[in-house]
């Protein structure tokens, strides 16, 4: 029986509608579960929404509602866009959940039963945008001689009394965490960013306010509300049941994957694990911090006025066409650049050219040639080497799908797709109607196994559609695993049941250009 996983995203902070970047880091994530429920594992895909805050706080004011209705209707859009994106998560979690206080309250506990917290004034500075902390020696100057910190974003003056973690106790434990284990932080560029970080010394955490009362409530100190990281990182141990030890709970933690924007490494790969090392509970395998996804090479902002909406983008593209896009243009763990042009140009390339066109003309062709019969024939040499390349293809895909490289696995894919239509072209069915009538059978039915496994191999990325084609091809819903490749049982049931295939409908149509495109 093959390992559970558990793989989280960030939990978003809605204090506005979902961006595109919101979009690709769960799309992401969402290609990641499918392909190891592919692979046979039982997967906990978790994501949500990180409700507390001054930032809220503040918005919610700012608009004349309580942080609650904000919450409220901001996290519905959530649950919105990833419905649309077709983001197969077993569990959305929102922070305000009274299952959420209780945990966050337990490992809080757990800290303080560990010496960790004490109570202090805090004096330093403090970003509202980034809920964060920062040194004096972090911060920049701004155009108008305001500090900023790291981000860019404004920071101000915070003096109030305050709970501190105990975080320059862990700077060793955290040093070696990452020298024994040296995948935890990934890609490399981010643990080597981590790992100068701690070795310049950690100072301990300020991890409660008093200033606002919107948020998880310190035990014993109702006048104290928890640090917003303290209670946001703790999602990923409330949605398994935590405090208490449920079947769930020690099913699927640790986590093995965190996937999270490279903006918030830090608190998830230096707070996080302390916080749990204190709470006395096991690590988890691997936060994996994500480049940007830059609009036409910029970043987006609303004074550019170049904010999409990933709403927008699924209507005028297509969910899968956008799904597929995002992993395959992007090498993931680096900074992308999305347009119009970019996602039209290689969707109809590489989806509707390339492999749409494939998996139409085959069955189109059993379809007209052969009645839409299924037959067992015997290979020659080019059709056992065409299914040998397609088998080494998918091969590649996995490794490189397991290690994230979405980019590579995809490319590895496509030149198995390239394959099979060279394949056409040489073999030329078409013609051997005419003349060898048998040898066009077993072109075909090979053509038929290598689609199949194309088909497959590439479903956690665009599912929609290969479900639509695999209905067609007469693929039972439970049988659309990893575990039918490289076995023609499938195939020998099929053409034993006497299916025959119908006149195809396509499944990749080519895109054109809106008339309006996202700015």
């Amino acid at each position: 029986m093959a390992d559970p996983y558990y793989i989280t995203t960030a939990i978003h902070y809605p204090n506005g509608k979902p961006h595109i970047g919101h979009a690709y880091e769960t799309i992401a994530a969402d290609v990641m579960a499918r392909f190891q429920r592919a692979k046979g594992r039982e997967v906990r895909f978790q994501t949500g929404t990180d409700e507390h805050g001054l930032k809220m706080a503040q918005k919610a004011r700012d608009l004349g509602v309580t942080p609650r209705q904000l919450c409220d209707e901001m996290s519905g859009y959530f649950r919105i866009l990833f419905d649309i994106l077709d983001i197969s998560y077993d569990n959305f979690i929102r922070t305000t959940e009274d299952r959420h206080h209780a945990a966050s309250q337990a490992i809080w506990q757990a800290m303080e039963a560990s010496g960790d917290l004490y109570l202090d004034r805090y004096e330093g500075w403090y970003s509202i945008r980034d809920e964060a902390y920062y040194d004096e020696s972090e911060l920049t100057d701004g155009e108008g001689g305001e500090k900023l910190s790291p981000q860019g974003t404004p920071v101000e003056w915070t003096v109030e009394e305050s709970w501190f973690f105990r975080l320059s106790k862990y700077q060793e434990p955290l040093l070696a965490l990452y020298r024994d284990n040296p995948d935890f932080i990934r890609p490399a560029s981010r643990r080597n960013e981590v790992q100068r970080f701690v070795e310049g010394g950690l100072r301990d955490l300020s991890v409660s306010r008093t200033s606002f009362d919107w948020g998880v409530k310190v035990p014993g100190a109702d006048e104290h509300v928890m640090y917003v990281w303290v209670d946001a990182l703790t999602n990923y141990l409330t949605g398994l049941g935590y405090p208490e030890k449920t079947p769930d709970f020690e099913k699927f933690w640790p986590a093995d994957l965190h996937l999270i924007g490279k903006d918030i490494v830090r608190f998830h790969a230096v707070y996080w694990p302390a916080f749990l090392m204190s709470a006395g509970l096991p690590l988890p395998r691997q936060v994996y911090g994500h480049g940007f996804l830059l609009n036409r090479g910029q970043k987006e902002s609303k004074s550019l006025g170049n904010v999409t909406d990933p709403v927008e983008l699924a209507e005028k593209f297509g969910v899968d066409p956008l799904r597929y896009f995002l992993l395959r243009e992007i090498a993931f763990g680096q900074d992308g650049s999305y347009s119009p042009e970019a996602i039209v140009t290689r969707a109809n390339a590489e989806l509707a050219n390339s492999f749409g066109n494939l998996a139409q003309r085959t069955l189109s062709m059993i379809f007209k040639n052969v009645d839409g019969v299924l037959s067992v024939a015997s290979k020659d040499d080019a059709d056992v080497a065409l299914e040998t390349s397609v088998a080494d293809a998918i091969t590649e895909l996995q490794d490189r799908f397991e290690r994230l490289a979405f980019s590579e696995g995809l490319e590895a894919w496509m030149r198995a797709v390239f394959a099979c239509n060279q394949y056409v072209d040489e073999m030329a069915p078409w013609a051997l109607r005419k003349t060898d009538p048998d040898r066009m059978a077993a072109v075909l039915m090979t053509l038929f196994r290598c689609v199949h496994d194309l088909a497959i191999a590439v479903r956690p990325v665009v599912p929609g559609s290969i479900d639509r084609l695999l209905d067609q091809m007469g693929i039972e819903a439970d049988a659309r695993g990893y575990g039918a490749l490289g076995s023609s049982d499938w195939f020998d049931t099929l053409v034993a049941d006497g299916f025959r295939v119908d006149k195809p409908v396509g499944v990749f149509p080519r895109l054109e250009m809106p008339e309006e495109t996202p700015a």
